[in-house]
Protein backbone atom coordinates (compact mmCIF):
# COMPACT_ATOMS: atom_id res chain seq x y z
CA UNK A 1 0.00 0.00 0.00
CA UNK A 2 1.47 3.26 -1.02
CA UNK A 3 1.78 6.11 1.68
CA UNK A 4 0.37 9.13 0.98
CA UNK A 5 2.72 11.97 0.42
CA UNK A 6 2.27 14.94 2.66
CA UNK A 7 5.29 16.98 2.44
CA UNK A 8 4.40 19.08 -0.51
CA UNK A 9 1.41 20.36 1.08
CA UNK A 10 1.31 24.13 2.36
CA UNK A 11 0.63 22.97 5.87
CA UNK A 12 2.55 22.56 9.23
CA UNK A 13 0.50 19.86 10.48
CA UNK A 14 0.61 17.80 7.23
CA UNK A 15 4.46 17.60 6.97
CA UNK A 16 4.48 17.19 10.60
CA UNK A 17 2.60 14.07 9.75
CA UNK A 18 4.75 13.37 6.71
CA UNK A 19 7.29 12.79 9.23
CA UNK A 20 6.01 11.19 12.16
CA UNK A 21 2.35 10.77 10.92
CA UNK A 22 2.31 6.57 10.55
CA UNK A 23 1.18 5.47 14.02
CA UNK A 24 3.92 3.65 14.95
CA UNK A 25 6.16 6.47 14.39
CA UNK A 26 5.41 8.23 17.74
CA UNK A 27 5.61 4.98 19.64
CA UNK A 28 8.76 4.30 18.47
CA UNK A 29 10.00 7.77 19.57
CA UNK A 30 8.31 7.45 22.82
CA UNK A 31 10.37 4.40 23.61
CA UNK A 32 13.46 6.39 22.72
CA UNK A 33 12.09 9.33 24.81
CA UNK A 34 12.23 6.75 27.91
CA UNK A 35 15.04 4.74 27.51
CA UNK A 36 14.21 1.58 25.37
CA UNK A 37 16.97 2.59 22.87
CA UNK A 38 17.92 -0.94 21.36
CA UNK A 39 16.46 -2.30 18.15
CA UNK A 40 15.11 -5.50 20.01
CA UNK A 41 13.83 -4.11 23.06
CA UNK A 42 11.87 -1.60 20.76
CA UNK A 43 10.81 -4.69 19.05
CA UNK A 44 9.65 -6.42 22.36
CA UNK A 45 8.16 -3.61 23.80
CA UNK A 46 5.89 -2.62 20.99
CA UNK A 47 5.47 -6.44 19.26
CA UNK A 48 5.99 -4.68 15.99
CA UNK A 49 7.22 -6.75 13.59
CA UNK A 50 10.90 -6.61 12.54
CA UNK A 51 10.32 -5.28 9.07
CA UNK A 52 8.29 -2.45 10.34
CA UNK A 53 10.38 -1.15 12.93
CA UNK A 54 13.47 -1.58 10.62
CA UNK A 55 11.71 1.02 7.80
CA UNK A 56 10.50 2.94 10.37
CA UNK A 57 13.94 3.17 12.24
CA UNK A 58 15.26 4.33 8.66
CA UNK A 59 12.50 7.54 8.40
CA UNK A 60 12.98 8.66 11.39
CA UNK A 61 16.91 8.60 11.18
CA UNK A 62 16.71 9.89 7.33
CA UNK A 63 14.43 12.73 8.88
CA UNK A 64 16.33 13.96 11.38
CA UNK A 65 14.21 12.95 14.16
CA UNK A 66 16.77 10.22 15.85
CA UNK A 67 20.22 9.21 15.30
CA UNK A 68 22.05 5.62 15.36
CA UNK A 69 25.15 5.15 17.36
CA UNK A 70 26.91 1.84 17.19
CA UNK A 71 27.61 0.53 21.06
CA UNK A 72 28.90 -3.03 19.99
CA UNK A 73 31.61 -3.85 16.90
CA UNK A 74 31.42 -7.62 17.30
CA UNK A 75 28.67 -7.88 15.80
CA UNK A 76 27.91 -4.47 15.06
CA UNK A 77 25.24 -3.06 17.38
CA UNK A 78 23.32 0.15 16.97
CA UNK A 79 20.90 2.41 19.56
CA UNK A 80 18.87 5.23 18.95
CA UNK A 81 18.66 8.63 20.46
CA UNK A 82 16.72 11.72 20.04
CA UNK A 83 18.13 14.46 18.16
CA UNK A 84 17.14 17.64 19.21
CA UNK A 85 13.97 17.75 16.45
CA UNK A 86 13.29 14.40 18.24
CA UNK A 87 13.42 15.51 21.60
CA UNK A 88 10.76 18.68 20.62
CA UNK A 89 8.77 16.28 19.23
CA UNK A 90 8.18 14.92 22.76
CA UNK A 91 6.96 17.84 23.54
CA UNK A 92 4.12 16.79 21.16
CA UNK A 93 3.74 13.75 22.62
CA UNK A 94 3.40 15.62 26.12
CA UNK A 95 0.38 16.96 25.00
CA UNK A 96 -1.13 14.06 23.25
CA UNK A 97 -0.30 12.51 26.44
CA UNK A 98 -2.21 14.93 28.39
CA UNK A 99 -5.51 14.09 25.87
CA UNK A 100 -5.18 10.51 26.19
CA UNK A 101 -5.02 11.09 29.86
CA UNK A 102 -8.25 13.75 29.93
CA UNK A 103 -10.02 11.59 27.31
CA UNK A 104 -9.22 8.09 27.08
CA UNK A 105 -8.02 6.84 30.15
CA UNK A 106 -11.15 5.78 32.21
CA UNK A 107 -11.45 5.17 35.72
CA UNK A 108 -8.21 2.98 36.26
CA UNK A 109 -6.07 6.59 36.00
CA UNK A 110 -3.16 7.68 33.57
CA UNK A 111 -0.66 4.68 32.60
CA UNK A 112 1.95 7.25 33.25
CA UNK A 113 2.52 10.05 35.54
CA UNK A 114 5.15 12.57 34.74
CA UNK A 115 7.04 14.25 37.30
CA UNK A 116 9.19 17.71 36.59
CA UNK A 117 12.63 17.55 37.58
CA UNK A 118 12.36 21.40 38.16
CA UNK A 119 9.91 21.40 40.95
CA UNK A 120 9.12 17.80 42.24
CA UNK A 121 5.72 17.33 40.91
CA UNK A 122 3.42 15.30 38.63
CA UNK A 123 2.18 17.79 35.82
CA UNK A 124 0.56 17.84 32.64
CA UNK A 125 1.27 19.57 29.71
CA UNK A 126 -0.26 23.02 28.83
CA UNK A 127 -0.27 25.10 25.96
CA UNK A 128 0.96 28.44 26.46
CA UNK A 129 0.85 31.52 24.62
CA UNK A 130 4.63 32.21 23.77
CA UNK A 131 4.37 36.44 24.09
CA UNK A 132 1.85 36.71 27.56
CA UNK A 133 2.22 33.03 28.98
CA UNK A 134 -1.83 32.74 29.73
CA UNK A 135 -2.59 29.18 28.58
CA UNK A 136 -3.58 28.95 25.01
CA UNK A 137 -6.75 26.71 23.64
CA UNK A 138 -7.92 26.37 19.95
CA UNK A 139 -10.76 28.32 20.37
CA UNK A 140 -8.49 31.16 21.56
CA UNK A 141 -7.13 31.97 18.10
CA UNK A 142 -7.26 33.39 14.69
CA UNK A 143 -5.97 32.18 11.66
CA UNK A 144 -3.92 34.36 9.26
CA UNK A 145 -1.98 33.56 5.87
CA UNK A 146 1.75 33.37 7.16
CA UNK A 147 5.04 34.00 4.60
CA UNK A 148 5.44 30.33 3.78
CA UNK A 149 1.68 30.26 2.43
CA UNK A 150 0.60 30.01 -1.01
CA UNK A 151 -1.44 32.92 -2.94
CA UNK A 152 -4.76 32.16 -1.33
CA UNK A 153 -7.66 34.52 0.54
CA UNK A 154 -6.90 34.69 3.76
CA UNK A 155 -9.52 32.26 6.15
CA UNK A 156 -12.42 34.72 7.60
Amino acid sequence: MQRTNFSDMTCSIARTLDVVGEPWSPLIIRDVWVGITRFDDIQRDLGISRKVLTERLQWLVAHGVLRRRQYSDRPPRYEYELTDKGDEFCDVLMAITAWGDRWTAGEAGPPVLVRHRGCGEYVHAEVRCSHCGERLRATDVDHEAGPGALDQPEPK
